[in-house]
């Protein structure tokens, strides 16, 4: 009698849980992640948090990290932004890595990469993968070319050098200009060449051209000098502020005072921890934000940053980081789907459409009303600053 109950249970118990399997697995659609009442969008970031160029990829990362945080408080928002940064170090291989873990973890779209280099490599790999990318900073027009799905929020190498020259010309601020570039590095060697179309069309004068081979290098007496012996009252250098900080230094020591010229890869340079800020009195660059605007988005920015990484003043490469993260999520909103249940490679196509749409528009910190390009290039006006007294002052 107690084998018969026994068994009389067990089947009971086994019915119970078949039945039980079946209600959980009759809809095999896996309900979206949320939070509390909030759906969740799954952003990566690709960038250098380390190695010699990590203080742009960290820049870009705490930007975003403001923008999510904002994003992820708001009371009445039905979205919240899962972010995943993972580092490259400026390396290719490492960043096609790092988008693999990106895509593993089941990110929907990413932020990146933040250099052009790592991001000519990774490109391909989420263009077969239908993953969309809307990059920060990395500028080189090669990184969408031929990919409808890689967007920028930067200005692009041929903007920059055409719009540089051209200002240039325009402001008459110099007869004989030097140029002094990266030759290893993708960013430097495009604006730079597109400059010297430029300059050649509008016959302004490159008496003095000359490169170097690394961000790491550390003496440029050799370019310097050239560009002295050649009597050029104007530098035009294309590169990141930290070869740009000894250029000028160094300039400076050898008795050479001319007027120096950059694009937004030199936006931070008042930033670099032992410089002499007064030597970058007078230094010029193009750049689409700057953290002394007094306008309510920029002030706000600004105190979050401070507040949040000890003071740090953000950069460009923070205000892109900020921006790329609102763009994404202004677009999500716009589009009026539920995101959070997309594949990424729906999120992909939904991105497409919206960005490149007629009536997409988007306001940030980098430019007011961007509107995108089928080919992701984004359109937006530029800005030329000039250092005075410690602060950027719009020309």
């Amino acid at each position: 009698m107690k084998m018969k109950k026994s068994r009389i249970l067990a089947l009971l118990l086994a019915l119970s849980m078949c039945f039980a399997l079946a209600a959980c697995g009759g809809d095999k659609t896996p309900a979206p992640e949320t939070n509390g009442d909030k759906a969740v969008l799954k952003l990566g970031f690709i960038g250098p948090l380390t190695g010699g160029a990590a203080l742009y990829g960290e820049s870009a990362k705490r930007g975003a990290e403001i923008a999510v945080d904002e994003i992820n408080a708001m009371t009445d928002g039905k979205l919240t932004i899962e972010f995943n940064p993972q580092d490259d170090e400026h390396d290719s291989e490492k960043a096609v890595y790092a988008y693999q873990q990106l895509k593993d973890q089941g990110a929907q779209a990413v932020i990146g990469c933040v250099t052009t280099t790592p991001c000519l490599a990774v490109a391909p790999d989420a263009n077969a993968d239908r993953m969309f990318m809307l990059t920060p900073s990395a500028t080189s027009p090669k990184v969408t070319e031929g990919r409808d799905n890689v967007y920028q929020i930067c200005f692009s190498d041929p903007t920059m050098g055409n719009e540089s020259a051209q200002f240039i010309k325009d402001k008459a601020l110099a007869s004989k200009v030097a140029l002094i570039y990266n030759n290893a590095d993708a960013y430097s060697q495009g604006i730079a060449t597109a400059f010297k179309a430029k300059a050649a069309e509008l016959g302004l004068q490159i008496v003095s051209e000359t490169t170097f081979a690394s961000d790491d290098e550390k003496d440029f007496t050799v370019q310097l000098q050239d560009a002295k012996t050649k009597g050029a009252e104007l530098i035009f250098m294309p590169i990141y502020y930290n070869p740009a900080s000894l250029i000028i230094k160094q300039a400076a020591d050898m008795s050479y005072a001319p007027k120096f010229f950059g694009c937004d890869g030199m936006d931070g340079i008042l930033g670099i921890e032992g410089f002499d800020k007064t030597l970058a009195e007078g230094v010029m660059l193009m750049t689409p934000f700057n953290a002394d605007g007094q306008d309510d988005a920029t002030k706000k920015f600004v105190e979050s940053y401070k507040a949040k990484y000890n003071g740090e003043i953000p950069s460009q490469f923070a205000a892109d980081g900020y921006d790329c993260v609102y763009a994404i999520y202004n677009a999500a909103m716009a589009s009026g789907e539920d995101v959070s249940k997309m594949s990424a490679a729906d999120f992909c196509e939904l991105m497409i459409k919206t960005f490149s749409s007629d009536t997409f528009t988007f306001s940030g910190l980098t430019g007011e009303n961007m509107t995108w390009s089928k080919t992701g290039e984004v359109a937006k006006n530029t800005t030329v600053f000039e250092i005075k007294g410690g602060v950027y002052a719009p020309m």
